[in-house]
C-alpha cells in the first residue's frame, strides 16, 4: 500500500529556509498559527516532530533536515514538470543573503556572482563584507544564508566546505630594502615594522598560527599599526609606514603595476584554505542551494609543504 501524499510541504519548505513560522506566514499571506498547523498536521502524518520550538524560534530537527532536502526535490521538479508542460521556463527567485570576509569578499564571489546572476537574474543578492568573525556571526544569527571566510571557527552547528585556496605573502613598497629578495627569514620579519588586521581577520589568524608553529608569538611581532582592511594597510604600506602580510589576491594590481614587491618567509607556511560556512540547524532556500552548487566542487586542500 503507498503512503498518503504529505501535505504542506510548501509551507514546511518556507518555514525552514527562514527559520520563522512569522515569516512563513507573512510570504503566504496567511495567519501564523495557520502555518503552525499546517507543520502540525504534517508532523502528525510523520509521526515524529520536524522543529525545535524553543523561546519563540524555530530550527530544524535532524527528521526535518531530512524531510527539506527531500521536500526541496519535490518543489523543484514540481516546478520543472509545470515548465515542461507549459512551456514556461522555470526560474529561480528569492533573496540571496551572503557575507565575506574581505578576501572571498572583493576578489572571488564578485566573478561568482556575475555568472550566477547570469543564469538566475530573478535572485536578489545581498552581499555584506566584514572579517572573518563577524561573518560567522552573521550565519549562526541567520541574517546570512552562506558566509565566506579564511578559517574555520564559531560554534559546532556551522559547517565548512572549502571552495578555494590562498596564499599570504610579505608586501613592501618597491624601494624598501627587500625590493630586490624574494624571500625573508621569519626572524627579520618580525623585527620590522609591521602593520597588520583586526584580531577577528582569518588572513592575521593565519599569520599567527604559522608562526607559533615555527616557535614564535605574536607578541614577538614589531606592530606599529592596525588597520580593518586589505586596502587600507596596502596604502599605508606604499607610504613607507611598515610592511604587511597579506593574501596575494588583494594585492595582485599593484605587483602587477611595480607598486609592491612581494616575499616569501623561509619556514613559514602561508598557504591556506578558503571555506564557505552555513549553520546546519537552517535550510537552505533553493537560491543558496543553487549558488553553493554553482561553486562546484570541493577543491584540494591548500598545499602544507613550507616553501
Amino acid at each position: 500500500m503507498n503512503p498518503e501524499p504529505l501535505p504542506h510541504l510548501e509551507t514546511f519548505a518556507e518555514a525552514a529556509e527562514r527559520a520563522s513560522f512569522t515569516a512563513a506566514a507573512r510570504h503566504f499571506g496567511i495567519s501564523q498559527a495557520a502555518v503552525s498547523q499546517r507543520i502540525q498536521q504534517l508532523e502528525t502524518a510523520l509521526k515524529t516532530p520536524l522543529f525545535r520550538r524553543e523561546a519563540g524560534k524555530v530550527s530544524l530537527t535532524d527528521a526535518g533536515r531530512r524531510l527539506h532536502e527531500y521536500a526541496r526535490k519535490i518543489l523543484d521538479l514540481t516546478a520543472e514538470a509545470h515548465a515542461a508542460v507549459t512551456g514556461t521556463p522555470g526560474r529561480v527567485t528569492g533573496e540571496l543573503r551572503l557575507a565575506a570576509s574581505s578576501v572571498p569578499g572583493q576578489h572571488i564571489l564578485p566573478h561568482a556572482l556575475a555568472t550566477f546572476r547570469k543564469a538566475h537574474p530573478g535572485v536578489q543578492v545581498r552581499v555584506s563584507v566584514s572579517d572573518t568573525e563577524a561573518v560567522l556571526y552573521e550565519v549562526e544569527q541567520g541574517s546570512a544564508h552562506l558566509g565566506f571566510v579564511g578559517g574555520p571557527g564559531g560554534s559546532s552547528h556551522l559547517e565548512f566546505r572549502r571552495f578555494a585556496t590562498d596564499e599570504l605573502v610579505v608586501v613592501v613598497p618597491t624601494k624598501h630594502p627587500w625590493a630586490k629578495r624574494k624571500r625573508v627569514p621569519a626572524k627579520e620579519l618580525a623585527a620590522q615594522p609591521l602593520i597588520q588586521r583586526e584580531p577577528g581577520s582569518g588572513s592575521r589568524q593565519c599569520l599567527e598560527r604559522a608562526l607559533e608553529r615555527i616557535g614564535l608569538t605574536p607578541s614577538s611581532l614589531n606592530v606599529v599599526l592596525e588597520l580593518g582592511s586589505s586596502e587600507a594597510i596596502t596604502g599605508a604600506v606604499l607610504e613607507g609606514l611598515g610592511v604587511a602580510v597579506l593574501s596575494a589576491r588583494a594585492v595582485q594590481k599593484e605587483v602587477r603595476a611595480g607598486r609592491l614587491h612581494v616575499l616569501r618567509v623561509d619556514g613559514l607556511t602561508l598557504e591556506r584554505d578558503l571555506f564557505v560556512v552555513r549553520d546546519r540547524r537552517r535550510a537552505l532556500p533553493a537560491a543558496a542551494q543553487t549558488f553553493l552548487t554553482s561553486l562546484g566542487p570541493e577543491p584540494e586542500p591548500a598545499a602544507t609543504s613550507h616553501r
